[in-house]
């Protein structure tokens, strides 16, 4: 397997809050993302995902609950479960997640 230098690879991704996925795992997406600062709208997914941040700080607002995540910490969030992304997230995020729908070949 070769080593990847997650805060080096997320710097190098051309756009923040767009994802490069890096590989799976037992059909779950491993994703890297730049996070900038900016706000992202309230979402929610079909399948649960793991919010790890490699460096810097996520700042969530959880199901109406807001959560600061510091590097090293990890978030799970449940399928179905809205969460939005506030201002001042930034650094380098890792998500798992179960991609919808049958896994590509």
């Amino acid at each position: 397997m070769n080593r990847i230098d997650l805060p080096r690879t997320a710097a190098d991704l051309p756009e923040a809050w767009r994802s490069a996925v890096l590989g799976r795992v037992a059909g779950a997406e491993l994703k890297l993302l730049r996070m900038d600062g900016r706000p992202l709208p309230p979402e929610r997914h079909d399948t649960p995902e793991a919010l790890l941040v490699v460096d810097g700080l996520l700042r969530l607002t959880v199901d109406g609950a807001d959560v600061d995540l510091a590097a090293g910490e990890l978030r799970w969030v449940a399928a179905g479960v809205e969460h939005a992304v506030r201002a001042g997230s930034t650094g380098t995020l890792l998500i798992v997640e179960q991609p919808a729908g049958p896994p590509p070949h």
